[in-house]
């Protein structure tokens, strides 16, 4: 059983939250630091342009460049690491995340987003966060299948 066919019970997505958000704020983190760089960068290039080139300190553009590397090394572990519990990461910006719930014999998607205190939301597997619906009973039942 590979991991993309794992599901979860509202119970188990519910404790695997702590753990999630903090991959989350991880990956969330470093993408802001490698925007960060991006940015300076941009407008290191945009000076030498303009002027003609320019003193660059090459020693802090290389330090700078490094931490880029670093953090986005960072993100791709969080990310692979909450990949391999078996949830989906939705949108990073925002920290939004689909765990699949066997309900009925089908699969529907618990969904969070980073900030809320619980899951209490799902939709469908063919809609999106838009499609958002109010967690009842027939989710919160659904069990561990194996």
């Amino acid at each position: 059983m590979s991991m993309s066919d794992r599901t979860f019970t509202l119970d188990e997505a519910q404790s695997l939250l702590p753990v999630l958000e903090s991959l989350l704020r991880t990956a969330i983190n470093a993408k802001k630091l490698m925007e960060e760089v991006d940015g300076e960068m941009q407008a290191l290039s945009q000076r030498i342009f303009l002027n003609g080139g320019t003193r660059v300190d090459v020693i802090a553009t290389a330090h700078r460049k490094a931490q880029r590397a670093k953090a986005e090394q960072r993100a791709k572990d969080a990310l692979a690491e909450i990949d391999s519990i078996g949830v989906q990461v939705k949108d990073l910006d925002i920290g939004l995340l689909d765990f699949p719930c066997e309900v009925d014999g089908g699969i529907v998607l618990l969904c969070w987003k980073m900030g809320e205190p619980s899951i209490t939301h799902w939709h469908g597997t063919e809609e999106g966060f838009a499609g958002r619906k109010p967690i009842d009973e027939r989710i919160g039942r659904s069990r561990r299948t194996n």
